[in-house]
């Protein structure tokens, strides 16, 4: 053995190495990093509201001239609800149900008292941006919690208030002031108080508990309320994109308020991701090229006594082992090396991370010290295959006598 690493060391050319060493280290810290990166900022992206995360949507049909003169419906059918929920960019779909009688609100403030007819609709509880320690009704109760939305706050903060000259309130004040609430239908007519719990962001409507609905149109409705639904809420399983807002078009469903773009920030992000690796694999292909190219140009300028070692006895195998121990050196050094880079990359921008989310943990490190392990691991098996392969070709046609190594 001793022999055949002096033959191998008398041809190797040390800028063609370190050429290697410096294209595989630039390649592997570049995967590595963009993997660790990537699994460390999905944290922030699958959070609540993040962009990566699906939308909610809110769904109705376009009136037109045959729904204005009532002949049409801007109902949701049952298939077309099932349509909706066999897309595979639906989570899940829910509908609004209506109340299905007249209600008349009235509160008082600044000495003043102002009164308007109100409505009320419910959604699955799983669709709210919100969930209030109150949010639950008992039949029969006199008290009703309320959701409304926030821009509602907003109108009249500096809106109404401004232009009447009444006193601007807080969101915690604004959730203290109640309603009171005169509802009427099937011959009935009940007073109730309302309790603002909460103030939504997702949802432009006035939110009550569904128990509350079924029950208040039990009492006092006309059974429309059993009619298909006019608006429907979906979750979808990622940021909208084109492929969906061209669903929706073809059905002829309008998206109420602004749709975030998140469609085309996630393709950025996948892109530049994307971008990242091709690069760093591209560099790591580069390092594995030079790296074949140096061991053959050590073979090609050491072929004939290559043939004198088979000659005598050596084993192909034999012939190749010092070839194959150099390459899994140079490639573990590269890989610790590159891991090494990875640690300190990721040292630098995880600080700032942590300010973006509350409770922000990183992700584990171990994965890409595997994903390293395993690309080293291949690109060794690689050079092996490929060193063992040409020295096959470089084998006399004479069959040799077996010799001891």
């Amino acid at each position: 053995m001793k022999l055949l690493w002096k033959l191998l060391r008398c041809h190797l050319s040390p800028a063609q190495l370190v050429g290697f060493a410096l294209a595989g280290v630039v390649g592997m810290t570049i995967l590595l990093t963009s993997w660790q990166a990537y699994r460390d900022i999905r944290p922030l992206l699958t959070a609540p509201d993040a962009i990566m995360q699906g939308d909610f949507l809110v769904l109705s049909k376009r009136v037109g001239a045959l729904q204005t003169l009532g002949l049409g419906s801007t109902d949701f059918a049952p298939a077309e609800i099932a349509d909706l929920e066999a897309q595979p960019f639906v989570r899940a779909v829910g509908a609004f149900t209506p109340a299905d009688y007249r209600i008349a609100g009235s509160v008082g403030a600044g000495g003043m008292r102002f009164s308007t007819y109100l409505f009320f609709e419910s959604v699955p509880d799983r669709f709210l941006d919100i969930r209030p320690g109150e949010w639950h009704y008992e039949a029969g109760s006199r008290e009703v919690p309320i959701i409304i939305p926030r821009n509602y706050v907003n109108l009249y903060n500096y809106g109404f208030a401004r232009s009447q000259g009444l006193p601007q309130l807080s969101e915690g004040l604004f959730r203290r002031v109640g309603i009171d609430l005169e509802i009427e239908g099937d011959g009935r007519r009940e007073n109730f108080r309302g309790r603002i719990v909460g103030l939504s962001n997702r949802l432009n409507t006035i939110l009550v508990p569904e128990s509350f609905i079924r029950w208040s149109n039990e009492r006092f409705g006309r059974g429309e309320a059993r009619r298909n639904p006019a608006r429907v809420i979906v979750e979808t399983a990622g940021p909208v994109d084109a492929a969906v807002t061209e669903y929706l078009a073809a059905r002829g469903y309008e998206i109420e308020g602004d749709v975030r773009d998140g469609g085309k920030v996630a393709r950025m992000l996948r892109l530049a991701a994307g971008g990242v690796a091709g690069i760093g694999l591209l560099f790591s292909v580069m390092a594995v090229y030079v790296l074949m190219l140096s061991l053959f140009l050590v073979l090609q300028r050491s072929s004939d006594r290559v043939r004198d070692l088979l000659l005598i006895g050596y084993a192909p195998r034999q012939v190749a082992r010092p070839y194959v121990r150099l390459a899994l050196g140079l490639n573990c050094a590269v890989t610790a090396v590159a891991l090494a880079a990875v640690w300190a990359v990721r040292s630098a921008y995880l600080p700032l991370l942590g300010p973006l989310q509350e409770g922000y943990l990183p992700a584990a490190m171990w994965p890409t010290l595997l994903c390293g392990a395993a690309l080293c691991g291949l690109m060794v098996l690689f050079d092996a295959a490929a060193v063992r392969r040409r020295i096959a070709r470089l084998r006399p046609d004479v069959r040799p006598g077996r010799r001891g190594a």
